[in-house]
């Protein structure tokens, strides 16, 4: 790896971080992942997660390109929207400790397990991460956040690969877990802590950009 390389790493590992912990709080794709496994079959599960990792990547790009031109030629804003990307990862922190119990993935679905195709399935996780609104506002706040103005397009293809290499890991994961009736319910008992966890990850993230600016 040459000198100049070696400043990727710092930006890399701090939207490493922050990715990780938006990927595993759960939400829409993962309850998406989880349901079509317990439903249909681990190998729908997987698909699903390939499709979400796309949109990681459309979305990943898009925030990526957009802001890289927006901040360049108005620096202030990017101020403004790192503070206020500080306050959003608050915001969230603080909403993971109001979070109850959701129903288990699964359970009473209306998915029609035997009639779906792997294409299908491929599509629900694709479109359910592209319709999100919040998975755009999510990459728009970790590029302003963990990434320089303008970032080279190395690194801006390394943190895209990183991004969607982390969704596909974790939602592949959950698509091989989830098909076992058993863990879907161990999950449950213990989600008061994971969400706990997740928030005080979002508080420690969202204070120190507030308070760094």
């Amino acid at each position: 790896m040459e000198p100049t390389d070696l400043s990727y790493a710092a930006p890399l590992l701090s939207l490493a971080l922050l990715w990780t912990v938006a990927v595993v709080t759960p939400g829409p794709n993962f309850f998406n992942t989880a349901q079509l496994a317990a439903s249909c079959s681990r190998r729908h599960g997987v698909v699903a997660a390939l499709g979400v990792a796309t949109g990681t990547v459309l979305w990943g790009l898009a925030g990526g390109l957009g802001i890289k031109s927006l901040f360049s030629a108005a620096p202030t804003l990017y101020l403004t929207f790192k503070i206020a990307g500080g306050c959003y990862l608050i915001y969230l922190g603080l909403k993971q400790f109001k979070r109850k119990p959701a129903t288990q993935p699964g359970a009473g679905n209306s998915l029609d397990g035997a009639g779906r195709t792997l294409w299908s399935a491929y599509g629900r996780g694709f479109i359910g991460n592209m319709t999100n609104p919040k998975s755009a506002l999510f990459v728009a706040t970790i590029f302003a956040t963990a990434m320089p103005a303008s970032p080279p397009p190395m690194l801006l293809g390394l943190a895209v690969l990183t991004m969607a290499s982390l969704s596909f890991s974790w939602y592949c994961s959950v698509a091989l877990l989830f098909a076992s009736r058993r863990v879907a319910g161990a999950y449950e008992r213990s989600r008061k802590w994971l969400d706990r966890f997740a928030g005080s990850c979002y508080l420690l993230f969202g204070a120190h950009l507030v308070a760094n600016r």
